[in-house]
């Protein structure tokens, strides 16, 4: 076992428990302890529905409380601008339109279409054509200034009544409960700074920006939750108008909801007006919560970020318009999320089903009453003006100050916003809490065998918290009960369906039901050991081939090569540390060194001090590392091999896109329909040996690695402006296969180098130590799969204008990301 710093690490602050009406101060990293089975104590909403039906006038009470507003449910003495007033809604829609970003456009719209019905003669010709244009210029404005009110109208959130938020805190306070019935947890340290920081920011009316992970739509119920019963100024919500669902969008709209077009198009009074809005609302101090991620996580580590909501967030401050904002990235972990279930069915490529609250609402009754609790953690917010004024100073030798000149560069604002988007989502992690749920999901997924006994269970959770305590990560949980109380409470949680115990043994023997499911909650630890994965994978390359330690000894130069392969394989999967290649293997070398993981051979003529990495010649397994039975080795392996495996697969199926023997003309291929039938290979591999995980099938990992192969210039993307004609795909020339005389495939060039650069660090399987094999038996499937598409893609050709025709063939590289 690797020794650890844990034991030193400082005591984090206490936490507070908000359950409905009580706040409750916990030692930090509390978990309720497990009641004797039997005793009907445990806390969750059925207690608060048993109560109306044991004490109804007592229930009703409580509800009035809320209703009138007595002591803290007043919500009159909270920190932040005027909200939930009568005319809250005309003030901001005044707001809006008077901001003079929408001036000068409407301005622009009315001037470009009366130039345009000049040119067609429309306004006629004389005297009179001065007064004609000027009479259709404001005519037209008259109509813009229409329209852009009914957006805004439609947009903006309509805070406007403190009974009825009053009333929406009760309800959402009773849902959440309902289902997560240990509360919301949140440390009593950061909502200390956070108060103290949101007192100076509403003397300077300026905004704080909360920027919290996705996972679930309990995020943002959550997150209101906690500012209300804390005295926070609720904020605004930049929701998809996706979730404007009748009845139900009217009641989120008053609650802080403002909707957006999940996409803008060419709309350029719309984007203006999205702008505008924002402006308006940073320029009056309001606070405002949108997600970096774009949309929820169905894979449960953080995604890449989006940048559409951070550019207008940066843009109002890089203008002037603006003078300051706080962002402040949040954290929002659970111990058990509703809608894995549905997600596990939208990855293995069924289709998204239409929002519907209803359904989610009987998800939060049904699938459970006990889902643990959520736990929200708040990074230390931060300047947006100063983060420009730092990030602009390492780009030029001047001051320390908004240069106004350099901040219009179009380079410079793109540099920015994704140095900003990565940071935030470093932020994120740097504060989230590992729930015994994904503790006990990571362990279970990363065991060579089919089960774990109870014992040796909480062993390894107890080795897994003090390896993530090692990494500066949290956990949440160890304070006062036994590690195997902490076990029993995350297995009631995660229930049945997903681990299975067997009974009769020796001991209890549990083993990983649904393993797909659960990769959820192991993802949520990955990002703390993926440098440690990297390595491993790479390391694995000569491991694996068996023999003596001389024989899986690696040089450093091969480790370098397939770290850096391995690095940007997987550069659209995770965040990686912000120091470059070089730095970050160096600290993780010296890392697993320190835990007698490796031992690093050094050339004696060479200067350690010097250039560490330089007097490395190889690197290989301790000899404790062999005793212990490879245990961390195996670990980071596990974590990062459901990767290996969907990316190898993603390159496997590029093998079919080979076009058959004697095809004519220049064909390209449903993007999406290939995606489909990817799936169906990965599928089929799987249940003939060929794939190790079946998570692998997963399609926003194949997503991913699909657009890092168009970045590659592996195949080229044809995307079209008009979302009814679909996007079509095809291999780059120098990157497709030949044919042999028998028309099949033949495992060779640049693509096939490039899978088996891939494979090199795949799990090894019974099934796949014959390579000439497995390589016939997998061509052939990718053959066949391709093979459908091509005959689908001839009969459609029939039906594609000259003009896609001719767009297509001027294509020479990426056109469109995934």
């Amino acid at each position: 076992m690797p020794s650890t710093k844990s034991d030193t690490l400082p005591t984090p602050a206490p936490d507070l428990e908000i359950l409905g009406d009580q706040v409750t101060l916990h030692p930090s990293s509390y978990v309720e302890p497990l009641p004797p089975k039997g005793d009907a104590s445990d806390r969750n909403l059925v207690y608060h529905t048993a109560r109306f039906r044991e004490s109804p006038f007592e229930f009703l009470r409580e509800v009035s409380l809320h209703v009138s507003g007595t002591g803290w449910r007043a919500f009159d003495d909270y920190i932040g601008q005027p909200i939930f007033y009568s005319g809250f809604s005309e003030n901001m829609k005044a707001a809006v339109m008077g901001t003079p970003i929408l001036k000068a456009k409407i301005e622009e719209l009315a001037e470009k279409r009366v130039l345009v019905e000049e040119s067609e003669g429309i306004l006629g010709q004389g005297v009179e054509t001065n007064g004609r244009r000027k009479r259709r210029k404001e005519e037209l404005k008259q109509n813009l200034e229409e329209v852009a009110i009914d957006l805004t109208d439609k947009m903006i959130c309509k805070m406007e009544s403190k009974r009825f938020i009053r009333g929406a805190y009760w309800i959402c306070t009773e849902l959440l409960t309902r289902a997560y019935h240990q509360g919301v947890h949140v440390s009593s340290e950061e909502v200390i700074r956070l108060r103290a920081v949101a007192e100076d920011a509403a003397k300077k009316k300026q905004s704080i920006i909360f920027l919290p992970c996705h996972r679930s739509h309990i995020d943002y119920v959550s997150l209101q939750l906690i500012c209300y019963r804390l005295g926070l100024a609720l904020p605004t919500v930049v929701s998809g108008d996706n979730l404007n669902l009748p009845g139900v969008g009217w009641f989120l709209q008053h609650a802080g909801a403002m909707w957006i077009r999940r996409t803008f198009a060419n709309d350029t009074l719309y984007t203006t007006l999205v702008q505008s809005y924002i402006d308006a609302l940073l320029q009056g101090g309001f606070n405002l919560e949108c997600f970096v991620e774009g949309t929820r996580s169905r894979t449960g580590k953080l995604l890449q970020p989006k940048f559409g909501i951070l550019s207008f967030l940066l843009d109002s401050v890089r203008s002037g318009r603006v003078q300051d904002a706080i962002i402040c990235p949040v954290s929002t972990q659970y111990d058990k999320v509703i809608e894995t279930p549905s997600y596990v069915s939208e990855l293995l490529g069924n289709p998204k089903p239409k929002e519907n609250l209803v359904d989610f609402l009987s998800a939060s009754s049904l699938i459970s009453l006990k889902l643990g609790r959520v736990d929200v953690r708040f990074h230390e917010p931060w300047s947006l003006k100063g983060f420009i004024e730092e990030q602009q100073a390492r780009m030029t030798t001047l001051p320390k100050q908004i240069d106004r000149p350099m901040s219009q560069d179009p380079k410079v604002r793109i540099r920015l916003l994704r140095t900003m988007g990565y940071k935030i989502l470093s932020d994120i992690n740097a504060v989230s809490v590992v729930m015994p749920t994904a503790l006990i999901g990571t362990v279970l997924l990363t065991l060579r065998g089919r089960g774990v006994g109870k014992a040796e269970m909480v062993r390894r959770v107890e080795w897994l918290s003090d390896r993530v305590r090692a990494k500066g990560g949290r956990v949440a949980h160890f304070y006062g009960v036994s590690t195997s109380e902490v076990v029993d409470r995350g297995l009631e949680v995660l229930g049945p369906g997903l681990v299975g115990v067997v009974e009769g043994l020796l001991e209890e023997t549990y083993y990983a039901v649904d393993r797909f499911q659960l990769s959820f909650y192991r993802n949520m630890t990955i990002h703390l050991f993926i440098s440690e994965a990297l390595v491993s994978a790479a390391m694995y390359t000569r491991v694996k081939q068996g023999g003596g330690p001389a024989n899986q000894r690696i040089s450093f130069e091969d480790l370098y090569d397939q770290v850096s392969f391995l690095s940007q394989l997987f550069r659209g999967e995770f965040i990686y540390p912000t120091e470059g290649l070089s730095t970050n293997l160096e600290k993780t070398l010296q890392g697993l060194e320190a835990d007698e993981v490796i031992k690093i051979i050094n050339d004696p003529m060479s200067d350690p001090a010097s250039d560490p990495s330089s007097s490395v010649t190889t690197i290989e397994l301790t000899d404790l590392e062999r005793a212990r039975g490879r245990e961390n080795f195996d670990f980071y392996c596990f974590l990062i091999w459901p990767f290996v495996e969907a990316s190898w697969l993603g390159a496997v199926s590029l093998m079919g896109l080979t076009p058959p023997t004697n095809t004519e003309g220049d064909v390209w291929l449903d993007l999406t329909r290939f995606q489909d039938k990817a799936q169906l290979l990965g599928k089929s591999l799987y249940h003939q040996g060929d794939l190790s995980y079946f998570e692998a099938v997963n399609k926003e990992t194949l997503k991913n690695a699909y657009q890092r192969f168009e970045e590659e210039g592996i195949i080229l993307l044809a995307k079209s402006r008009d979302s009814r004609t679909p996007t079509t795909i095809k291999l780059s020339p120098e990157w497709t296969p030949s044919r042999d005389e028998d028309g099949k495939v033949c495992p060779r060039g640049k693509l096939w180098d490039f899978t088996e650069m891939i494979a090199k660090s795949r799990r090894e399987g019974k099934n796949r130590r014959d390579g000439a094999t497995i390589s016939a038996r997998v061509l052939r499937l990718a053959d066949k799969v391709g093979g459908e598409l091509y005959v689908d893609a001839r009969s459609a050709d029939e039906g594609i204008t000259p003009l896609t025709k001719r767009r297509r063939k001027e294509t020479n590289g990426p056109m469109a990301r995934l």
